[in-house]
């Protein structure tokens, strides 16, 4: 009987300008720096993954905030879709952000809300070039561990926007469409096309890969898996039974989102959608598309590809409207309800739209194994807006929802309530920690939130 190999967390199959990531299996031994090792969370540092899911416009909190605390906590009607993950959840309330008000600047609450979400700084009111914000949490977290992976970080949505003009009350279209930022002057666009985020994650090591990829496997009309047939049977004879199946499951399922993508391509063809060239790959149904988008983080996370990852969900003050769910009319002017009871109960269906698509994530998260638990468990998501309520454009007791164990370093299953006031930016701080990318401070921040573990 042959011994497995033992192998690279970095191992890749290679072929014609591909270089496809592969799960974590059994044979490989991870690599922990004595840094790593030595930090405050240990070896658990070197795997955790950390990804900020941000929507806009805030939420009906009468129908988001649990009534209890603690581990016995009740479910209200947006977050009830969590229930298959409510044991891997931590709601937050009572976190702040203080610099998403105006402080002097008058009107531009949604534009401040999306720049503030993850950098805790006071935007420059400008629509000009001379924009300023903070540098985000994900970005100090790539800049400190993002070497170790393919990728230093990740940026998708479903919401293409811009980075000049005037999107809020003299704001530039910047603050409005990004919430990653590299500078305090340097938003970090995202990607919205499904076809362009896969080729990128399995593009060699070339840029100039990602183009001619396609178009090799367009021309014989092959599948990316076409290219690495060789290099899999190579390494399949090297591997146990379990890793054996285990790689088999994983390249199914990059074949299925594959099929999904194509399938987007050919009933989406580009065409105007209000006067802007929709992307190819983009799926026509929203749902489908963030679905698409959390799937692409599931394999860069379970590739190993990256550790860091944003996904905005829409821009600030998206005025999208949810016709599928029986609301034909705009998220934005829903959010200036007035107290009418009919326009709140919209914007509660279209909230539990949003967590029903962070449930699919969550539940696709805990459905992967990895080592002795599951993706979810050795990864941290934080979910959430940075406005409370879209009518008032408050930024006290913002929504905010942390999933995953963080590597066995959180004790999930819990509603925590903080006093308000209490800096969101705390808890950056204190993931940092975990993913061994700690920081003095993150924009606002006044020390590390307690309470987690």
């Amino acid at each position: 009987m042959t011994t497995p190999s033992r192998m690279s967390r970095r191992t890749v199959l290679r072929g014609l300008g591909t270089a496809m990531a592969l799960p974590l299996l059994d044979c490989m031994t991870p690599v922990v720096s004595a840094a790593v090792r030595g930090g405050p969370y240990g070896a658990a540092a070197a795997k955790t993954r950390m990804a900020f899911l941000f929507v806009p416009n805030g939420v009906n909190l009468d129908h988001w905030t649990p009534q209890k605390t603690g581990y016995d906590f009740d479910l209200p009607y947006v977050l009830q879709p969590l229930v298959r993950v409510k044991n891997d959840l931590l709601v937050l309330s009572g976190l702040t952000h203080d610099k998403g008000r105006a402080n002097g600047d008058g009107p531009g609450d949604h534009a401040r809300s999306a720049s503030v979400f993850l950098t805790g700084a006071q935007p420059r009111k400008t629509s000009g070039a001379e924009i300023r914000s903070g540098v985000s949490v994900d970005q100090v977290a790539a800049q400190k561990i993002g070497s170790q992976t393919r990728f230093a970080s990740l940026e998708i949505g479903c919401e293409e926007g811009r980075n000049a003009g005037n999107c809020d009350s003299g704001y530039s279209c910047a603050y409005s469409s990004n919430i990653s930022w590299t500078s305090p002057t340097s938003p970090n666009a995202k990607e919205i096309n499904p076809r362009l985020v896969f080729e990128r994650l399995f593009a060699g090591d070339r840029q100039s890969d990602v183009a001619e990829n396609q178009g090799r496997r367009d021309l014989y009309k092959k599948s990316i898996l076409d290219f690495v047939t060789d290099d899999a049977r190579r390494l399949q004879s090297r591997l146990g039974q379990a890793d054996r199946a285990k790689l088999d499951e994983y390249l199914s399922g990059v074949r299925e989102i594959e099929r999904r993508v194509e399938m987007a391509e050919e009933q989406s063809p580009r065409k105007l959608v209000a006067g802007v060239e929709k992307p190819s790959g983009v799926p026509e149904e929203y749902a489908e598309h963030i679905r698409l988008m959390s799937d692409m983080l599931v394999l860069a996370f379970r590739g190993n590809l990256t550790r860091v990852a944003t996904f905005m969900f829409a821009n600030a003050g998206s005025n999208r409207s949810y016709r599928p769910i029986g609301v034909p009319d705009g998220h934005h002017d829903l959010s200036h309800h007035g107290g009418n009871p009919e326009k709140l109960d919209k914007i509660r269906q279209i909230n539990r739209f949003h967590v029903a698509q962070l449930a699919y994530l969550l539940e696709k998260m805990k459905a992967t194994p990895e080592g002795e638990g599951t993706l979810l468990d050795n990864s941290m998501i934080v979910y959430g807006s940075g406005l409370s309520d879209g009518n008032r454009h408050n930024n006290e007791n913002l929504p905010v929802i942390l999933a995953g164990g963080g590597s066995g370093t959180i004790a999930p299953g819990r509603h925590v309530r903080y006093p308000t006031e209490t800096p969101m930016t705390n808890l950056f701080l204190s993931m940092l920690d975990r993913v061994g990318a700690p920081a003095a401070f993150v924009g606002d921040s006044t020390g590390r939130l307690p309470y987690l573990s």
